[in-house]
């Protein structure tokens, strides 16, 4: 059975007002995202050491349902409002990583 997945895009607000901007933008690519096949959900995460780190984790079914939806005609314009935001302080900008255990 293919294990679930989880993608972590890295984002930066250095101030209230932009982690305001980055709340409204992750609802706003969250009810665009809403029955897309194979997304489990996803979450707006942001550090307590640092403030100005934020992530946003989305839960896939598997590998295939996400990378359908990644190289699908919608991805780039759904996700676009988040694109400002992203961390730049990190070498790459997401990481996608396989469940290989859970309880």
């Amino acid at each position: 059975m293919p294990a679930e997945v989880r993608v972590m895009v890295y984002q930066a607000a250095y101030d209230e007002a932009q982690l305001a901007e980055v709340r409204t933008a992750y609802h706003l690519v969250s009810k665009r995202l809403a029955g897309v096949p194979g997304m489990l959900g996803n979450e707006l995460l942001r550090s307590p050491a640092d403030p100005t780190a934020l992530a946003v984790v989305s839960s896939w079914e598997s590998m295939a349902a996400f990378q359908r939806w990644e190289q699908g005609d919608g991805h780039r314009n759904d996700t676009a409002p988040l694109r400002p935001f992203r961390d730049t302080r990190v070498p790459a900008p997401f990481a996608v990583y396989e469940v290989d255990a859970a309880y």
